[in-house]
């Protein structure tokens, strides 16, 4: 029997989540078709969750998948990157078999 796990979320994406404003605004991560390599990561902020989405909670942070992206990130890690070229929330995904330069587009 295969086991699907959820997507996990670090503690340094909930802090980030926070500072900017949780209990406000929730961090919707998607998967859109489209970008350089099939698929694109969508990564906005919502007010609140649709009634079928995966609430990934903590300290009142809340990240939100809905069901059609959720196959797709199965097992992966949603973390915030704050590096020379930027900061931005990132997905490691173990179900991309190859992905862009940017890190935004990838195919299974």
């Amino acid at each position: 029997m295969d086991i699907t796990l959820p997507p996990r979320v670090t503690d340094r994406a909930f802090a980030r989540l926070a500072e900017i404003g949780a209990g406000v605004q929730c961090l919707r991560v998607a998967v859109e078709g489209g970008g350089c390599s099939g698929f694109q990561y969508d990564i906005t902020l919502e007010p609140a969750p649709a009634s079928d989405d995966l609430v990934l909670e903590k300290d009142g942070s809340r990240v939100l998948i809905d069901p059609v992206s959720l196959p797709f990130l199965a097992d992966a890690e949603i973390d915030f990157a704050d590096e020379l070229i930027g900061a931005r929330f990132v997905v490691k995904n173990p179900n991309a078999t190859s992905s862009c330069g940017c890190g935004t587009s990838f195919s299974i």
